[in-house]
C-alpha cells in the first residue's frame, strides 16, 4: 500500500442567499424554503448535520441536500438528484401526508411517496445520524418512521445506514456515484450487495462491468477481505431469511466516518477527526494493490501482491493462454487447462489454499452438504471444474461448485484462512502428482537418515552457542548500521504506542507513523511489520545508504531502533506528504503554480544526479515514483525509500538480477523483462515521473478513447503531431511557461526511450532543465508504450481515468536485446 494520502471531498457549494434561518422540523405549517436571497435549513439536534438547498460546483441548478455541518461541509445525500430546481424558489413541505419538494410553479418535483393516510399529523425531523425521517408528531419511539432517507442512499453510506436487500419485498439499498462534480444525478458507478442463490458478496461496478468484489460471505468474513481498522469502525453483516445487508458502526466518537462511491470508480472510506479541517482517506477499493482489481489476471489464474506490484500465476493444471504475452507480463487472457477433463476414473483434486474464491458465474450451491459429499458430487458431474466450502464455521459446511472458468481468484495473506479451493485435474495429472509425491518421500527419508548424525552434532553445538548469539544479535545488527540509535520506549512514547490515529501511510516494509519526540521535534517512524516481505537485508540496506548520503533533495534519516523483534527507521517528518498527493488531484494541483512544480522537477533531478555521480557511492534507486518523493515545509522535494536501492562500483555499468522489484509503470524495459538495471533505469523512471507531473495522469492507468497507449505512448504521439502542449494538466493554464513545459516533455521523452544507451545521463538531464538555450535531441520511440490489448474491449470499457490498465505492460518489439 502506498503512503496514505488525504483526499478532500469538499463539494463546492454555491449558496445563493445573504440571510439564513434554521428550523427544527418541517410540518404542514412550517416549510424549508429557498426564495431568492432568503433560505432556511433544517439542523439536527446537536448540529452535526444540516439539510438545505445548494448548487454543486459551477452548476446553477438547485438541489435539496444533506451535509455535515462541521467544516469542511460535505454533501452526503441528495433528494432531487435526477430532477433539479432550475432556479431558486424551492420549498420542502408536507402535503397530503407526504414530504414533497415544490418548484416556483408549485409543482411537485420530488416526493417521499407516502400515502395520504399514513399519518394524521406528520412531521419531518433530521436526526444526528444524518437520517431525515418522516413520523407521526409526538411519537417518541425510535425507528417508527413513515419514511426515512436512509432507505434511499445516494453516493454515501453513513453510520447506521443499510446496504443490501429486503428479501421479502425485493427492495434494495445501494450506492450510486454522482455523474460529475457539477451534477449529482445518478452516475455509472455502483456499490451494492449481490445476492445469488442465498450467497452474498459486495460488488463495485462501472456500468455493467465489475471493477472490484469482496468475494462471497463465508459465515465469518468475505472470502476476499481481511479485517481493517477495527479500532475506528466496524462493518456488521446481517444475513437471514428476511434481510441481507451490511451496516457501519463507529467505535470512536471523536471520529466522523463514512463511505463514498466516486465517479472515478472507487469506494473510499473517509474519516474526520476532532480539530481536523481535512477529510482523510482510510482506505479505497480497489486499492493500489492491483490484485484487488476485478479479474486482473484473467480466468483460471491466481493474483498475488508482491510489495507494490502484482504477480499472476496459473492455477495448478493450467497454462498461459498466450505464452508470449505472459512472458512480457500481459496477463489479461489468463490460462487454459494443460490436459482437458474427460470424466474418466482417476480424476481428482488439488487444493489451492487461502484464496479469494472465484466469482459466482456458473455455479451450484447446497448449504447442507459436507466437504466430502461436495467432492463426490463434483466428481460425478463431468462439467464441475472446482469446489469449496461455502461456510467455514465449525470446520466447514456447505457445497459450492463451479462449472466454467474461475475468475477473480486472489491469494490471501491471512494465516490459517479456511477459504480453500479444490481444483479438478485429469487422471494423468493426478497420477503425475502422486508419483512425484512418492519420489519426494523417498528422497526425504534418504537425506533425513544421512543427516541424522550431523543434526545431533549440530544441535549440541547450537545449544552451547545459542545464548551468546541471542544476546549479541540485536547489538551486532545495530553495530552494522552506522546510525544514531533510539530506545524503543522513546519511539513508543513519540507515537502514542503506535496508535492507529498516528498512522500516515504504509508500504511493503510496513506502516509509517507520525510522532513527536520529547524535544518537540516531529518525526516519521517507519516500522517493519511482522509479515513484511522486506527483511533485515532491506532494512540495513536503506539505513546504511541514507546514513552515508547528505543532500538537500534526499530525505534525512535521523536514526534507527533495533530492539527485541522491532526494526524501526526514524526520519525527518515531511508535513506536505508526497508528490502524488498533488499531481494526481486536480484541486490540490491548483494550489501549486507551474513554477513550483518545475522547481520540484529540478530538485528531483539534482537528487538523482547526486546518487548517480556526486555521492561517495554510485547508487541506483530502483523505485523512483511520485509516492516516494516527499515534500518538506517549503515544498522542496526529497527522494525517499531506499530499501530496494543498489550500489555500483566505479567500473560497474550494469547489473542483473532474477528478482524484479520496484513498481510497474516506472520500470525500464530491460529491467522488467531481462532483470538488467543501471543508472539508466532510474533515468527511465524519472522520465515517467516527469510526464506524470506535467499531465496530472498516471502512466499505467492512463486511458484515451482513440488509442491503447499508456501515458508515455500518448505523449510520443502528441509530440510527433506537434501537439505536445495538449498533454499539460489544465491546472497549469493560468501559470505555465510554454517553453518550460515543452522542454520538460521533450526531456521526459528522451528519458523513456526504449534502449538505455539512447537515454541521457542525469547530469545531461539537469543541464537541459536548467538551461533554456540548450539544444535537445529529438526523442525516439519510448519503451512500454502500449499497455492494453486493443481486443480487450470488455476490460477497457470499464477503465476510468484513475483506474489501472488490465494488462501490466507490453512492448512494441519483443525480440531479445
Amino acid at each position: 500500500m502506498e503512503v496514505l494520502h488525504f483526499f478532500t471531498v469538499l463539494i463546492s457549494f454555491v449558496f445563493q442567499f445573504s440571510s439564513a434561518a434554521h428550523i427544527e422540523a418541517v410540518t404542514p405549517l412550517q416549510s424549508l424554503t429557498d426564495y431568492g436571497n432568503t433560505t432556511t435549513t433544517l439542523i439536527s439536534p446537536t448540529q452535526i448535520f444540516e439539510l438545505g438547498f445548494f448548487s454543486p460546483g459551477n452548476s446553477k441548478n438547485r438541489y435539496l441536500g444533506l451535509w455535515y455541518k462541521r467544516k469542511p461541509e460535505t454533501i452526503v445525500w441528495v433528494a432531487n438528484r435526477n430532477n433539479p430546481l432550475t432556479g431558486s424558489n424551492g420549498e420542502l413541505t408536507i402535503k397530503g401526508g407526504s414530504l414533497v419538494l415544490l418548484n416556483s410553479t408549485r409543482s411537485i418535483i420530488w416526493s417521499a411517496n407516502v400515502s395520504s393516510n399514513a399519518a394524521s399529523s406528520p412531521v419531518a425531523l433530521l436526526l444526528d445520524t444524518g437520517n431525515l425521517v418522516l413520523q407521526e408528531q409526538g411519537i417518541k419511539t425510535h425507528d417508527v418512521y413513515i419514511w426515512q432517507s436512509f432507505d434511499y442512499p445516494t453516493d454515501t453510506q453513513l453510520v447506521g445506514m443499510k446496504l443490501g436487500w429486503d428479501l421479502k419485498t425485493g427492495f434494495e439499498w445501494y450506492l450510486t456515484s454522482w455523474k460529475s462534480a457539477d451534477d449529482p444525478s445518478t452516475g455509472d458507478v455502483t456499490y451494492r450487495i449481490s445476492v445469488v442463490s442465498g450467497l452474498a458478496q459486495s460488488v463495485l461496478a462501472v456500468g455493467s462491468a465489475r471493477k472490484f468484489r469482496t468475494g462471497i460471505w463465508n459465515g465469518v468474513r468475505y472470502s476476499g477481505m481481511e479485517e481493517q481498522f477495527q479500532s475506528v469502525y466496524k462493518i456488521l453483516h446481517t444475513f437471514n431469511e428476511e434481510e441481507t445487508y451490511i451496516t457501519m458502526v463507529s467505535t470512536i466518537d471523536s471520529v466522523i466516518s463514512f463511505r463514498k462511491v466516486n465517479r472515478s470508480g472507487s469506494l473510499q472510506h473517509l474519516v474526520l477527526q476532532n480539530g481536523s479541517s481535512e477529510w482523510a482517506t482510510m482506505y479505497s477499493f480497489p486499492a493500489d494493490q492491483l490484485c484487488e482489481h476485478y479479474g486482473y489476471c484473467g480466468p483460471n489464474a491466481v493474483c498475488t501482491n508482491s510489495g507494490s506490484y502484482a504477480v499472476c500465476k496459473c492455477i495448478e493444471g493450467f497454462t498461459p493462454r498466450s505464452q508470449e504475452e505472459w512472458m512480457v507480463l500481459m496477463w489479461s487472457k489468463g490460462c487454459v487447462r494443460k490436459t482437458p477433463l474427460d470424466c474418466r476414473e482417476g480424476e481428482g483434486f488439488v487444493k489451492v489454499a487461502a484464496v479469494k474464491l472465484p466469482d459466482l458465474i456458473e455455479f451450484w450451491f447446497n448449504k447442507s452438504m459436507s466437504l466430502k459429499d461436495c467432492k463426490d458430487a463434483c466428481l460425478k458431474n463431468c462439467s464441475c471444474q472446482a469446489y469449496a466450502n461455502s461456510d467455514v464455521r465449525n470446520g466447514g459446511n456447505g457445497c459450492l461448485m463451479w462449472f466454467s472458468d474461475l475468475v477473480d481468484v486472489r491469494e490471501k495473506h491471512v494465516k490459517g484462512s479456511d477459504d480453500d479451493l479444490y481444483i479438478r485435474l485429469s487422471s494423468s495429472e493426478i497420477k503425475s502428482i502422486s508419483d512425484g509425491n512418492k519420489k519426494k518421500k523417498l528422497h526425504t527419508i534418504f537425506w533425513a537418515s544421512l543427516s541424522l548424525g550431523t543434526c545431533i552434532f549440530g544441535v549440541a553445538l547450537w545449544c552451547k552457542t545459542w545464548k551468546l548469539c541471542n544476546r549479541l544479535k540485536g547489538k551486532s545488527n545495530v553495530e552494522d548500521v552506522d546510525l544514531p540509535t533510539f530506545d524503543l520506549a522513546t519511539i513508543i512514547a513519540a507515537t502514542n504506542n503506535f496508535c492507529t490515529e498516528n498512522m500516515i501511510g504504509a508500504g511493503g516494509f510496513g506502516p509509517v507513523y507520525q510522532g513527536q519526540l520529547s524535544t518537540g521535534q516531529e518525526i516519521a517512524v517507519k516500522r517493519q511489520s511482522k509479515d513484511s516481505e522486506q527483511g533485515l537485508n532491506e532494512f540495513k540496506n536503506e539505513a546504511e545508504l541514507i546514513a552515508k548520503l547528505q543532500h538537500r533533495n534526499l530525505v534525512a534519516l535521523l536514526g534507527c531502533c533495533i530492539q527485541k523483534e522491532e526494526r524501526i527507521l526514524i526520519y525527518e517528518y515531511m508535513p506536505n506528504k508526497s508528490l502524488d498527493h498533488y499531481i494526481f488531484d486536480g484541486e490540490r494541483c491548483m494550489t501549486l503554480p507551474w513554477n513550483k512544480h518545475f522547481d520540484i522537477i529540478r530538485g528531483i533531478a539534482r537528487g538523482l544526479l547526486y546518487l548517480h555521480q556526486d555521492s561517495k557511492l554510485q547508487i541506483v534507486h530502483r523505485d523512483l515514483k511520485a509516492s516516494n518523493i516527499l515534500l518538506d515545509n517549503n515544498l522542496n522535494p526529497k527522494i525517499s525509500d531506499f530499501g530496494l536501492a543498489r550500489t555500483f562500483r566505479d567500473d560497474e555499468k550494469e547489473a542483473r538480477t532474477r528478482r524484479i522489484v520496484g513498481t510497474y509503470g516506472y520500470m525500464s524495459p530491460e529491467y522488467a523483462i531481462d532483470g538488467k538495471f543501471s543508472v539508466k533505469s532510474d533515468v527511465f523512471s524519472f522520465g515517467v515521473l516527469l510526464l506524470e507531473t506535467v499531465s496530472g495522469k498516471k502512466n499505467r492507468r492512463f486511458k484515451h478513447p482513440d488509442h491503447y497507449h499508456n501515458l508515455s505512448g500518448h505523449a510520443w504521439l502528441l509530440w510527433n503531431e506537434g501537439k505536445a502542449l495538449d498533454l499539460m494538466d489544465a491546472c497549469f493554464e493560468d501559470s505555465y511557461i510554454e517553453s518550460q513545459v515543452l522542454r520538460c516533455i521533450q526531456v521526459a521523452l528522451l528519458c523513456v526511450q526504449r534502449f538505455p544507451y539512447d537515454r541521457p545521463t542525469m547530469s545531461s538531464v539537469v543541464f537541459m532543465l536548467e538551461n533554456d538555450g540548450a539544444v535537445l535531441r529529438q526523442p525516439k520511440e519510448p519503451g512500454f508504450f502500449i499497455e492494453r490489448s486493443p481486443n480487450d474491449e470488455c476490460s477497457t470499457s470499464r477503465i476510468e481515468e484513475d483506474s489501472h490498465s488490465v494488462n501490466v505492460m507490453s512492448v512494441t518489439i519483443t525480440s531479445g536485446r
